[in-house]
């Protein structure tokens, strides 16, 4: 659905966005994660020509966000929850919004019935929470009925219900064939709902990959305890398996669990313990990226 080729940015001296390129997918929510001041929302923005890229360029079926005949119907992003003015309603927010973009102003109503918002339509922006700018951010991001959603940070000032339903709502809207592209520092989150992730770092691309492919990466540890320590260790290190042994517990890389436990029954080793560890999303992004993390704590 999406193709990224090529897309630099440079800000005076200072290299925002290096060479990037990745493909977007239809039908599936891919998660654009990195460390701040890795280049997201620079990238963002010139996925939807608010800023102009040195070189490069982003294609939506084929043809460029500038030329497209009808953004709002190809395209709905939330760049800034804030993006309102705090003195109009919801309604007239969005009213608004749809007559810019030439869009019957029914949508307005159908859009906040659609993020949770209609009891609030009459109220000003600018009381809004977060959460509520949040809402009626992706509301206005819907009134086209787009294709693609590219959100930036959009579970921002949710509480817990909210970042539920926004969840549910992006992988509904994926499953429908819509594409979603959505950053988040959330990783623990967006492990729940993503199918692919771009993973950036420096303004470099580090990875473009299915959520399994990079969880994937890391190493399994399984931890043993057995009255049989030494003979299980023998066993394994038959098969070409490393052990450290520490009392009754071993604790196995290179392995899985159901080949320990193969290997200890046809050895007739009684087994106490038996578990597997694999690294969460969260730690394989961090190794991912910690070499080109900007800001972090001694």
């Amino acid at each position: 659905m999406i193709t990224v080729s090529g897309l630099t940015k440079h800000y005076g001296k200072r290299l925002a966005v290096h060479d990037m390129s990745f493909d977007i997918a239809a039908g599936r929510v891919t998660g654009f994660v990195g460390p701040n001041g890795a280049g997201k929302s620079t990238t963002m923005r010139m996925m939807v020509g608010l800023t102009r890229p040195d070189s490069g360029e982003v294609r939506y079926h084929g043809t460029r966000y500038t030329e497209l005949k009808n953004p709002a119907r190809v395209v709905g992003s939330v760049l800034d929850a804030r993006c309102m003015h705090p003195g109009r309603t919801a309604r007239n927010h969005l009213r608004a919004a749809a007559a810019l973009s030439g869009l019957p102003a029914q949508r307005a109503e159908e859009v906040l019935a659609e993020v949770g918002l209609e009891t609030a339509a009459g109220q000003r922006a600018g009381g809004f929470s977060l959460g509520m700018r949040q809402r009626l951010a992706l509301a206005g991001a819907l009134l086209g009925n787009p294709e693609v959603l590219l959100l930036d940070e959009p579970s921002n000032g949710l509480d817990p219900d909210g970042i539920r339903w926004l969840r549910t709502y992006l992988s509904d809207f994926a499953q429908r064939g819509g594409t979603v592209f959505v950053s988040s520092h959330l990783i623990g989150e967006l492990s729940m709902f993503a199918d692919d992730l771009v993973v950036v770092g420096g303004g470099r691309l580090l990875a473009a990959e299915s959520v399994e492919s990079i969880t994937a990466r890391s190493e399994t540890t399984v931890t043993v305890e057995t009255p049989q320590p030494a003979e299980l260790a023998a066993v394994l290190a038959s098969q070409g398996v490393r052990a450290s042994v520490s009392g009754n517990r071993l604790v196995l890389r290179g392995t899985s669990k159901a080949v320990v436990s193969q290997l200890a029954y046809d050895s007739g080793i009684r087994l106490v313990e038996l578990t597997e560890n694999s690294q969460s999303l969260e730690d394989s992004l961090l190794d991912l990226t910690r070499a080109s993390t900007e800001f972090a704590a001694a």
